[in-house]
């Protein structure tokens, strides 16, 4: 009877030290990989800081004066070598971006995704964009330079620009770097034409390439996990399988006898 509770003793103990130890491997991979993860959620929203701090500075111009009075420097110095033609060629300029990402998937050219979820996502930049940019231009009630309206923060047409621009390079510098270049050219010389038309002061133009980027950056970030919630238990995209099916086939459960140090026991060990 003594032998036998002492070998349920030793079995205890043997299982204790084995669950210290697969506790302390667990936290030791835990903050091996605590870095990574970090890096990972910094390069996924460290991204957001540029055009949120474009949209900034076109939000301190209202009440910076020395903003204010670049943005008149700027107007008066476009007025007065103004190289750009009358035709409004912004208006077309705007949307070459998306419609170049389009054209060459049509000759075979492929993005990083699938015309639907491409499509898709464009779809929420759009409405992210358009929301925020109707609403900005309404309370904030900015007189244009042309005097036309109140309607000049920010700039419309350079938002739509830096949204397609910024559309462009996430589908597909992949392929080239080129084609984010090409894209913000575009997108550059949309804003550059608002100022010389005097539809838009420098304050607008530089917060509306800011609205433009942030939305597409965001509707990226945001589109897989509003994908996964609606689409929950489809098919999983790295095995070709259900994703219901696939977790429960990566479950394992494993109970085995152990013998450590003259101290029998029992090692359980499981996978989710």
């Amino acid at each position: 009877m003594l032998v036998v509770l002492g070998l349920n003793a030793q079995a205890q103990q043997a299982t204790t030290d084995t669950t210290k130890k697969n506790i302390a491997d667990t936290l030791k991979k835990d903050l091996l990989t605590a870095p990574d993860t970090v890096q990972h959620l910094h390069s996924k929203f460290g991204s957001l800081i540029p055009p949120a701090a474009l949209m900034g500075y076109g939000v301190v111009s209202f009440y910076a004066k020395p903003l204010r009075h670049l943005d008149r420097y700027v107007f008066r110095e476009a007025d007065e070598h103004n190289f750009v033609t009358r035709s409004t060629l912004e208006n077309y300029f705007q949307y070459a971006p998306v419609i170049i990402t389009y054209g060459v998937n049509l000759v075979g050219v492929h993005g990083k995704n699938t015309f639907v979820d491409r499509t898709l996502i464009y779809v929420m930049s759009q409405g992210m964009m358009q929301l925020a940019l109707n609403t900005l231009k309404r309370s904030t009630h900015r007189l244009r330079p042309n005097e036309q309206n109140r309607l000049s923060f920010p700039s419309g047409h350079t938002s739509n620009a830096f949204l397609n621009a910024e559309f462009m390079a996430q589908e597909l510098s992949g392929n080239s770097v080129y084609y984010g270049v090409a894209g913000y050219a575009f997108a550059t010389t949309t804003g550059v034409f608002r100022i010389y038309h005097k539809d838009h002061w420098l304050s607008d133009v530089v917060a509306g390439a800011g609205l433009g980027i942030l939305a597409t950056k965001g509707a990226y970030l945001l589109y897989p996990y509003i994908r996964n919630a609606l689409f929950h238990g489809s098919e999983d995209k790295t095995s070709g399988k259900p994703a219901e099916l696939q977790k429960k086939r990566n479950r394992n459960a494993l109970l085995l006898p152990s013998y450590q140090d003259g101290a029998a026991g029992l090692t359980f060990t499981a996978t989710f």
